[in-house]
């Protein structure tokens, strides 16, 4: 239970100066001389318990504290409602001059951790003693300054680890589906072997008339030809199915409804197989057809796998090219490429809202010569807020424009925009309008600093119910390259 002991004025003479003896060890204090010191004559004794809250996160705090005796700690709440432990003190140390000086919330809270004894400034004090005592008015703005860096440090990384584990499950999901997806078209392709092999064994020991091996070798060539069927709809697809299944059963083919399906998706009709009809005798029909749709299965699987490789590698040189953009030194970038690699990365939740995405990529824009890093941070922090955006099959255009020497990306959403209360406020830190845990209010001011500060370019914004659309400004640093 935090318990006033009243001002240092008001104490019995021993006890003042004993206190003003430890203030005096304090490093802040160190300083202050004998006309100085009167400055905390006004500055209550504090005796404070085990748990009790002395400064809150989220408020406007009117003190600046000296912890004389005892201990506490420093705690931030994430947006998820997780708390976390900044820093423990014990002993002597002050605080509270940020919110103060800064005129702003509290972003951290502190709690006691054993009995202390303390002393608090009311607001009136605090700026007394900073207009009296240009010493400790340096030493306090110093630490203001070290402490604002250190915390400004700790939310930057936070919140490029935050990025990074939502990155790493996008890529493990993205990873997942084409190695499912190549582990059962293997699993189908071995299956499809082992019937080709009983097939080969069982054709071997029948004595095939010439004609037969005419239609099977004119087939094999059709399927093994590299060759893509025209596209057709769901219900053009099924419909050729029921007819090739049909026309399956009325020559008497065991599982009609199972061949039908991936020979259809290669191109073969009824009429493209008649000749195993009018060529095959019927005990050797079965087989034949049962061959065919093997090797057509097998063909598939074969392009599963191939696909999924692909899909991987992809994926893998999009990350790479990630990470190659956030590494110092002198770098020539092209920001088309940057832009793609990133919409592979949140590739995931695009498909996760089905949004469309347009590209309108100038053709003329050239490369981007720099030593700053972190540009792959703005498009996802932009992306990723497009996305959050956009409604379910929403769509997104990405753009890329030259506006005299300077380079122009601009990323549009058709969300319900940005009410006109927030746009003041859009790109300070901690400022989110997103749920409690979904978002930091970190990511446009990230991407703000990152533009401003890293490369000298602009960052804005056009809002408008359906429409907003944030624009980065990058000035010309380029070197030729041939077309």
């Amino acid at each position: 239970m935090i318990e006033n002991k009243g001002k240092i004025a008001d104490l019995p003479l021993a006890e003042q100066q004993s206190l003003l003896a430890i203030v005096h060890s304090i490093p802040v204090f160190a300083s202050m001389d004998g006309s100085t010191i009167e400055c905390l004559q006004r500055a209550e004794l504090i005796e404070a318990d085990t748990g009790d809250r002395v400064l809150e996160q989220g408020g406007f705090t009117s003190s600046f504290w000296v912890l004389l005796e005892g201990g506490l700690r420093a705690e931030c709440t994430d947006p998820d409602g997780s708390q976390r432990t900044l820093a423990n003190h014990r002993g002597s140390e002050t605080f509270g001059e940020v919110p103060l000086l800064a005129g702003t919330r509290s972003r951290i809270e502190c709690i006691i951790s054993e009995p202390s004894r303390l002393l608090r400034l009311d607001e009136g004090s605090f700026w007394i003693l900073m207009t009296t005592c240009p010493n400790v008015r340096k030493r306090i703005l110093a630490n203001m300054a070290l402490r604002m860096e250190s915390l400004q440090a700790l939310v930057m990384q936070r919140e490029k680890l935050a990025s990074l584990g939502t990155m790493a499950a996008g890529l493990m999901h993205e990873l997942n589906n084409p190695g499912a997806a190549a582990r059962r078209a293997t699993a189908q392709l071995r299956e499809n072997l082992t019937r080709l092999q009983e097939l080969s064994l069982r054709s071997c020991r029948m004595d095939f008339h010439a004609e037969e091996l005419t239609c099977l070798g004119d087939l094999q060539e059709y399927i093994l030809k590299p060759h893509k069927p025209a596209a057709m709809s769901s219900l053009e697809q099924a419909d050729a199915e029921d007819a090739l299944a049909q026309w399956l059963e009325e020559s008497g083919i065991e599982d009609a409804w199972k061949l039908a399906p991936p020979l259809v998706g290669i191109g073969l009709t009824a009429e493209k197989l008649e000749c195993t009809r009018s060529s095959f005798r019927p005990e050797a029909l079965s087989g034949a057809l049962h061959w065919v749709e093997a090797l057509v299965s097998s063909i598939q699987q074969l392009g599963t796998i191939e696909e999924s490789i692909t899909r991987v590698s992809d994926l893998v040189l999009a990350v790479k090219r990630y990470s190659y953009a956030d590494k110092i030194g002198q770098q020539t970038i092209d920001v088309h490429e940057s832009l793609q690699g990133t919409l592979v990365i949140l590739g995931h939740k695009i498909r996760q809202k089905e949004i469309h995405v347009a590209k309108e990529f100038s053709p003329d824009l050239p490369k981007l010569q720099v030593t700053a890093t972190g540009l792959n941070q703005v498009w996802t922090n932009l992306l990723d807020n497009a996305i959050d955006a956009s409604p379910q099959q929403g769509h997104i255009t990405v753009r890329t424009w030259m506006e005299g020497t300077n380079m122009c990306v601009g990323i549009r959403d058709d969300g319900p925009g940005i009410p006109e209360e927030h746009r003041p406020h859009i790109f300070e830190p901690f400022f989110t309008s997103k749920p409690v845990g979904v978002g930091t209010g970190l990511g446009l001011s990230i991407a703000h600093k990152i533009v401003k500060t890293s490369f000298g370019g602009e960052i804005r914004f056009e809002s408008q119910p359906g429409s907003t659309e944030f624009i980065v400004q990058l000035p010309q640093q380029t070197v030729k390259t041939d077309k």
